[in-house]
């Protein structure tokens, strides 16, 4: 009669503490990973999205097609999307990080717009009589009040990117999608669970910090709910 292993590794359980005190470095470092390539393709895209909002909402007729070229561009699956950049940018973290600057944009884009364009226009108008320039207005005025719709773009994007990152595996550069990737291959019951568990709360933990900075930024919306 074989006998039964006495740790949960040799057992392949999908829970296992062994797993976590043994393999902690190699979690540490695809955490990291993760995070790096969440945080820098989300700056990015929020860099670009900022400027085109304005401009779609300065001139009308830019909307349209801003709007359709971000939306088909949200539309292409993310297998072949990384397989279009592949020739630009090769196997490499910037190949992931183009991929969701530019998955970010569409999410970016439309909450920033639909946040200008909810700003009163008795509001601009008054602090054009004050005499506000349109530099001045855009970011003392109209960019703070788009300010609660931005933000509610920026924590669906965040997330967006922490889930779509994984997909960054087939290239090398997924962070716990390695991990989760590798443990499929393999059945590796405990590494699948805990990269995808880190995930889940990588995800959570990130829409919850950018919810407190946005309260801290807009405590006008609190009181207007009281």
């Amino acid at each position: 009669m074989t006998a039964i292993p006495d740790d949960c590794l040799a057992r392949n359980e999908w829970i296992c503490g062994e797993y976590l005190s043994t393999r902690r470095q190699i979690l540490i470092d695809a955490v990291v990973q993760h995070l790096q390539l969440t945080a820098v393709s989300v700056l990015i895209a929020l860099v670009v999205a900022v400027p085109l909002a304005v401009l779609a909402r300065r001139w009308e007729w830019a909307a349209g097609p801003v709007l359709a070229l971000t939306t088909i561009l949200y539309t292409i699956p993310s297998l072949a999307m990384f397989s279009l950049l592949l020739p630009v940018y090769g196997l490499s973290a910037a190949l992931v990080v183009a991929g969701l600057v530019l998955y970010s944009l569409t999410l970016l884009v439309r909450n920033i717009l639909a946040g200008l364009r909810a700003v009163p226009e008795d509001t601009r108008q008054a602090a054009r009589g004050m005499g506000y320039g349109p530099i001045r207005l855009l970011l003392t005025v109209e960019l703070p009040l788009a300010l609660p719709a931005a933000m509610a773009g920026l924590r669906i994007a965040t997330v967006s990117a922490v889930s779509l990152a994984t997909v960054g595996a087939i290239v090398g550069f997924g962070g716990l999608g390695n991990l989760i990737y590798a443990g499929m291959n393999t059945y590796f019951k405990a590494q699948v669970l805990t990269a995808s568990v880190l995930c889940v709360v990588i995800a959570v933990a990130a829409d919850l910090l950018l919810l407190g900075v946005q309260r801290l930024l807009t405590p006008w919306t609190r009181a207007v709910r009281s």
